[in-house]
C-alpha cells in the first residue's frame, strides 16, 4: 500500500539538469522549463478506468482505485488544493489567501480516471486576461496591476464525476396538435376585425423509450467563493485522456468536495430531465404533456475526472475577486469592481462640461 499512496506525487527530475520536468499544455510531454529537455506521457491504450457505481456506493471496492495525497485546506474559502510543485510559498487559487505549506496532510480520493490537460499555456493565458481587462471601463489601478502581473493567474485542474448508464423509462401524457380559428373583435375605433386565433387539440399517448446516456457531467467541489461561471464551464469532452499523474505537474489540482453519492442524485436528476425530453420527443405533435413517468437507470459506470482552468484571483478593499479563463478554449468570464473615484471624476467633469456648454450657450 505504501508504494502507491505516494503514485500522484512523484516528480520526474530532468535527466540532463535536475529540475523538475513539468506538462507543456496542448501536447502530451513533460517538459524542462530550463534546458528543453523533453519527455513522452505515456498514454494508456486501454483508454479510461470506467468504474461500476454501486460497490463504491456501498463503500466495497474502493482500495483498488483510491491512494491518499498530499492536501492543502483553505481556512477561508473551503477550497482543497493538491500542489504537483514543491512551492516554497503558495496562495489559495481562489481566493488569495496564503497557504501554510507546513499544515498538508494526507487525505485519501478516488483517483481520476480521465483528464483534459491544458490545452493552452499560461502566458496566452495571462494575455487573454490582459485583453480583457484593457476593455473595462471604471477598473481600479490595483486591477489594471494586478494584470500586469502573472503571478496572479494560475493553472488550476477542476474535479467532475462522470455518470453513464442505460436508460429506459415508460410514459402516459398527451399529444398536442394546433389549430386555427378564426375570430371577431372590434379594435380601438370600433370597427370590426378579425383575426386567427390558436388552439389546441389533445390526444392520448403513452409508451416507452430507451438509450445510453454518456458523460453526465456533474461538479464535484464548491467553496464559499470562486464559483466557476456557466458561461467558461464548457469542455470538449472528446479531448480526455487516460489520467495519468505527468499532466498535473506544475498546475494545482482540486480535490472533490461533493462526494459520490451527492453527485450520483445530481446525476439522477440530470437523467430524469433527458428521459422526459426523449418522452416528449416520442410523444410528437406540436406540443406535449408527459403526465407520469416511470423511469430506470441499470449498467450505471463512473469516473472522477479531472477539467482545466486558468483562474486569477486578488483582493481589493477586502473583498475577493476571481477571473476564469478555461483551459481548453481560453473562453473567459469574472467580476470586477468598479473604482469609485473614477467614476466621481468622470461625473464631475460631465457636470463641468455641461455648466460650460450652457454658459457659452446663454452668451
Amino acid at each position: 500500500m505504501e508504494a502507491s499512496i505516494q503514485k500522484t506525487e512523484l516528480k520526474k527530475p530532468c535527466i540532463n539538469c535536475g529540475a523538475e520536468l513539468k506538462y507543456k499544455p496542448g501536447t502530451t510531454n513533460i517538459s524542462c522549463e530550463y534546458c528543453g529537455h523533453e519527455e513522452s506521457i505515456n498514454i494508456d491504450e486501454n483508454g479510461f478506468t470506467e468504474l461500476e457505481l454501486y460497490p463504491y456506493l456501498k463503500e466495497m471496492g474502493a482500495q483498488k482505485h483510491s491512494e491518499e495525497i498530499s492536501m492543502l485546506h483553505c481556512k477561508n474559502c473551503g477550497a482543497n488544493q493538491h500542489v504537483e510543485e514543491n512551492y516554497k510559498s503558495l496562495h489559495c487559487v481562489y481566493c488569495s489567501i496564503p497557504l501554510v505549506v507546513e499544515d498538508a496532510y494526507k487525505e485519501g480520493w478516488i483517483l481520476p480516471g480521465a483528464i483534459l490537460p491544458f490545452q493552452i499555456e499560461k502566458q496566452k493565458s495571462f494575455l487573454i486576461f490582459q485583453k480583457w481587462v484593457s476593455k473595462l471601463w471604471w477598473a481600479p489601478n490595483k486591477l489594471k496591476k494586478a494584470s500586469l502581473d502573472p503571478q496572479f493567474t494560475k493553472g488550476l485542474y477542476l474535479p467532475y464525476w462522470t455518470f453513464d448508464a442505460q436508460l429506459s423509462a415508460s410514459y402516459s401524457g398527451q399529444r398536442g396538435e394546433y389549430y386555427y380559428e378564426t375570430q371577431r373583435y372590434r379594435d380601438s375605433n370600433g370597427k370590426t376585425r378579425t383575426r386567427q386565433v390558436r388552439k389546441t387539440r389533445w390526444y392520448p399517448a403513452s409508451g416507452s423509450v430507451s438509450g445510453f446516456v454518456d458523460d453526465t457531467l456533474i461538479k464535484a467541489s464548491k467553496q464559499k467563493t470562486g464559483r466557476i461561471p456557466s458561461k467558461i464551464a464548457h469542455w470538449n469532452l472528446k479531448k480526455l485522456q487516460p489520467f495519468d499523474s505527468g499532466f498535473l505537474s506544475g498546475f494545482v489540482t482540486e480535490k472533490y468536495t461533493i462526494p459520490l453519492e451527492q453527485g450520483h442524485l445530481s446525476a439522477k436528476g440530470e437523467a430524469k430531465q433527458i428521459a422526459e425530453r426523449w418522452c416528449r420527443q416520442d410523444i410528437g405533435g406540436d406540443t406535449q404533456r408527459v403526465n407520469s413517468m416511470d423511469m430506470n437507470l441499470s449498467e450505471e459506470t463512473f469516473k472522477h475526472i479531472l477539467l482545466p482552468v486558468y483562474i486569477s484571483a486578488y483582493r481589493y478593499k477586502s473583498k475577493e475577486y476571481n477571473f476564469f479563463i478555461n483551459g481548453e478554449n481560453g473562453q473567459i468570464s469574472g467580476t470586477r469592481p468598479y473604482s469609485f473615484w473614477k467614476i466621481f471624476l468622470a461625473i464631475l467633469a460631465a457636470i463641468l462640461l455641461i455648466c460650460i456648454l450652457v454658459y457659452f450657450g446663454q452668451g
